[in-house]
């Protein structure tokens, strides 16, 4: 077992990480600000391919909630009451890290490909 690394790097890494879930929760927010004006500016849903693109756009509203939801959740389960608690250091990336990824990557493209199919087969 390796000894933690000092505090300036668990200090910098935790701040690091803090910054990457603040700049991913904008650019989520920014994007569903996005499709809301896109939705709003498609006009009457009975004209073609406007009812597919608000679907498409509904969609990724939802998706960007979902991992705004997701980051929130996993910072306030690290740090309950905001960045005035400290929480562990991040750990190595290992090989098992590594592998965990990759399958839950291949299962979410999986998960994509088949949506888009069906998505394809039902309009």
């Amino acid at each position: 077992m390796s000894s933690p690394p000092p505090p300036a790097q668990v200090r910098r890494l935790r701040n690091r990480l803090l910054d990457l879930y603040t700049a991913i929760t904008v650019l989520m927010l920014l994007g569903i600000a996005v499709l809301i004006v896109y939705a709003f500016e498609l006009g009457p849903l009975t004209s073609p391919g406007t009812e597919q693109s608000f679907g498409y756009a509904l969609a990724l509203m939802f998706l960007m909630g979902a991992v705004i939801f997701h980051l929130v959740d996993k910072t306030y389960r690290a740090w309950p009451l905001g960045r005035r608690f400290r929480p562990t250091w991040p750990g190595y990336v290992t090989v098992e890290a590594e592998i965990r990824f990759f399958k839950i990557l291949i299962v979410v493209a999986a998960g994509a490909a088949i949506a888009y199919v069906l998505g394809g087969l039902i309009a």
